[in-house]
Parts: structure tokens; C-alpha cells; sequence
């Protein structure tokens, strides 16, 4: 269901225009002056979109009302959904070309509503300076970048690393690898020894080392990139094969052969949580901007963030990967207001405030720099996770292909059945890559 947002001004934010503007412009007088001169006062109505809880929606009204004192003329009509209404949602707009004027974006949708043409071309307005994007990753950038065009600019990061519960380490005696050097190998070795150590928690459930990495597909993609393999290509088609994904999967054939990775069962048992989330699991291998959701849900404060295995040691070919998006629809009649919201959401310091890590981390300097975390808090572990792992980002995030959530998903139905014992890795990779050709076309 759609949710309306109420802000201080009732169902709307008011924001003025601060754009350079375009000699000519016929937006219907959105635009400004050059700089230097007395900004165009015409009001204009934006309708802004994005997914998430009541939490998010308090922040966005918060930086709304900002965007109000600074930018008066601009009236910001803004609702909210959950994650999967709200595709369904924009889905049907793109169908009448009547999509919101700005929208919070996931990268898994870039390119199919790149194809259709439903996104707008931010790059004038980058190079204008309108949106200013001087304190960002490069890298982090391109991740928005479809067919030579910028049709989404990421909020915030976060990138994958490996959490450990320390109290679950002490309790079975195992220490962890060289988080620097360590390879699959080596931290396969741990999930075997801390299975080993037969531990239980107080309620009676083994502890064990982890879960089978291999059933989730980001984890998978990241997998290919240490070993120089592109996920996916410029034209939308997948860069893997099916021997690919079996040698993949077989990495972890000891450890479902004798039963040493966390029980599928008691996985999907224990849904939404997990083995990690209910202190039976060492360690997972996560975003790393998930800590406050482990802390919340574990109630174990002192959880730790570590960085990921790798093929050969030391490779760990990581990305940041948006955690979200800002996108402009390309049926906006407003363009150059819609780019002054985005800019202010982007970089302005109170905005960074206002949202912390709960996004994310940052993606602007400013707003990173603004995030008030406390030594030893969440928000404090999350960025200095990002700083330390800042040389290892060596990738362009992939940009996945059209119908991504639904081959996402298939992986991970497949990866359940594959510790089920009822599919083979060469039965996976076969199961998938026919679902991967229908959903891609």
C-alpha cells in the first residue's frame, strides 16, 4: 500500500529553485538565473517516491523540512512502500509514462527501465554543477551508468564483509583466519572447525562456524570478480557458464557432504532471521551496512566486521555497491527542480546527519564526514570498516541484468535445495541458466 508522508507543511515540502539556468529553458519557468543573480521564484510541485519504513519516512521529513527552509518554492509531494509494492507500483506508472519526477532507485532495476526509456539522462545537470558530485567515489559513479548515460546517482555504500560473533568464537575455542590473506580454503577450515567443536548454545542448538556461502548470488558475483570474470556485460547478457557456477558451488561440497555448515532447516525455520541473527552461527558474509539489524536482532553488542575471503590471498576485488539510488523519471516536466532535490538529499552535511548509516554509508564526503558516530557505536563500525577496506575496492560495481530479482531469487531457492540434498551442483547450474535465459530476454 502506498503511504502518504505528512511533513510541516501537511501532505507537501515547499523548496525554492537554485539551479544555473539554461538560456531557453521551457520548463515551465523551474529554472534560475545564472549564478549571481536573483533565483526564479515560480512555484513548482515535485512528486517524490521511495521505498521503506516508518523510521525512513520520519528522516525524509526531517530533510524535507530542511529542503523547505532553504528552497521555498518548491513544493515536494512525498509517499512511501514496502520493497516489493513499490516496484509494482513504479512498474505500472512506467506503463503510462507517469512516473514520479524523483524516485529513490535500486540498482537491480536500472537496466530494464533503462531500456524502456523511463530514466532521465542526469548527466547536464552533472556537468552543469547542478548536482555535484566532487566529493564521490568514481567508481561508486559509474555504477549508474547505463548505454553512456547517468541514470542513477548512488545515495550511499556499502560493500561486502564478514561478520563475526566473537563470544561464539571464545565459546568454541577457534580463531578466526588472517582477515587480510585468508582464502576460501582457509575459512572453509574454519566452518569445519567450529563444527567440530560441538558447542551448544544455552537453548541447546549447535553452534556452527557459518552458513553455505555459495547460495546467495551476490556472494557468487563478487566471486567471479576476484577471479577477473565480468558478471555481467555492456549489453545485458551474463559474462559466466554453467561451469562456472559448479565450480563455485563445489567449494563448499566437503562441508554439505558432512554436515558441517549451519542446517538448511533450521535457516528457513528461522526466518526473516537466521543462524548469525540468533547467535548459533560464527560468522556470515553480508553488506556491511546490515550491523544494526545483526546487533538488533542478536542483542549481541559487540559483533565485528572483518573483511571477506578471497581466491588468492590478499585478491579482494571489492565494490561499493549502492545501497540505493537516486533517478529522475524522464516524464518529469520539472528537470531542473528535480535535480536541486536530488543534489540537497546527496550533499547536503544535515541530510548525513539526519540519515547516519541508516542508508548506508554516505556517499558524499560531507555527509560521511557529518554522520555523528559515537567511538564503538554501529554507524562508527560500519564506516571504518569502508575506510579500512578503502584500497581493496577496486571494481566498478556490476550493474546486474534485466530480471534480476527473479534469477536472485531462483538461486536462492536452488542453493536451499542443494542443501537439502536434492539437486546436484551440475542440476543447480542447469535449473538456473533456464531461468536466467527466460528472465533476461
Amino acid at each position: 500500500m502506498k503511504r502518504s508522508v505528512l511533513t510541516a507543511t501537511g501532505m507537501a515540502v515547499v523548496a525554492a529553485l537554485g539551479l544555473a539556468a539554461c538560456s531557453g529553458s521551457g520548463n515551465g519557468g523551474d529554472a534560475a538565473p545564472s549564478a549571481g543573480g536573483t533565483a526564479d521564484t515560480t512555484p513548482v510541485t515535485l512528486n517524490f517516491t521511495w521505498w521503506g519504513n516508518d523510521d525512513r519516512a520520519a528522516r525524509y521529513n526531517e530533510a524535507l523540512e530542511l529542503f523547505n527552509e532553504e528552497y521555498p518554492h518548491i513544493t515536494v509531494n512525498g509517499t512511501f512502500a514496502a520493497f516489493p509494492d513499490y516496484w509494482t507500483q513504479r512498474s505500472t506508472e512506467a506503463a503510462g509514462r507517469n512516473l514520479p519526477d524523483v524516485m529513490q532507485f535500486d540498482l537491480s532495476y536500472l537496466r530494464e527501465f533503462n531500456q524502456s526509456g523511463q530514466l532521465l539522462d542526469l548527466q547536464e545537470h552533472i556537468d552543469s554543477g547542478a548536482i555535484d558530485l566532487s566529493g564521490f567515489d568514481e567508481t561508486l559513479v559509474e555504477s549508474g551508468v547505463l548505454d553512456g548515460k547517468t541514470i542513477g546517482i548512488p545515495t550511499s555504500t556499502n560493500t561486502l564483509g564478514m561478520f563475526v560473533n566473537p563470544n561464539l568464537l571464545e565459546q568454541t575455542g577457534v580463531e578466526f583466519p588472517d582477515a587480510e590473506t585468508y582464502t576460501y580454503d582457509e575459512y572453509n577450515e574454519f566452518i569445519a572447525s567450529v563444527a567440530a567443536a560441538g558447542q551448544s548454545t544455552a537453548e541447546g542448538y549447535q553452534i556452527y562456524g557459518g552458513g553455505d556461502y555459495t547460495a546467495t548470488f551476490w556472494f557468487f558475483i563478487q566471486y567471479l570478480l576476484q577471479k577477473g570474470v565480468t558478471p555481467f556485460e555492456e549489453d545485458g547478457t551474463l559474462g559466466f557458464d554453467e561451469d562456472d557456477v559448479v565450480e563455485y558451488l563445489e567449494m563448499t561440497a566437503d562441508l554439505r557432504a558432512n554436515k558441517a555448515v549451519y542446517p538448511v532447516e533450521r535457516g528457513v525455520a528461522l526466518k526473516p532471521l537466521g543462524g548469525f541473527t540468533v547467535n548459533e552461527s560464527a560468522s556470515e558474509i553480508s553488506w556491511d551496512n546490515f550491523l544494526a539489524g545483526y546487533v538488533a536482532d542478536s542483542g549481541t553488542e559487540n559483533l565485528e566486521i572483518t573483511q571477506i575471503p578471497s581466491v588468492e590471498p590478499g585478491e579482494k576485488a571489492l565494490f561499493f555497491k549502492p545501497s540505493m539510488l537516486y533517478s529522475i523519471g524522464a516524464n518529469t516536466e520539472h528537470p531542473e527542480a528535480a535535480a536541486t532535490l536530488v543534489n540537497f538529499l546527496l550533499t547536503d552535511p544535515e541530510v548525513g546527519r539526519i540519515f547516519g548509516t541508516s542508508k548506508g554509508v554516505p556517499a558524499d564526503e560531507e555527509q560521511r564526514a557529518a554522520v555523528e558516530a559515537e567511538e564503538g557505536s554501529v554507524d562508527a563500525k560500519v564506516i571504518a570498516y569502508e575506510e579500512a577496506v578503502a584500497e581493496e575496492v577496486t571494481e566498478t560495481t556490476p550493474i546486474p541484468v534485466k530480471g534480476f530479482g527473479t534469477i536472485e531469487a531462483k538461486w536462492l531457492e536452488l542453493g536451499e535445495n542443494l542443501n537439502y540434498g536434492t539437486i546436484t551442483p551440475e542440476q543447480f547450474a542447469s535449473e538456473w541458466f533456464a531461468e536466467a535465459e527466460m528472465a533476461t530476454m
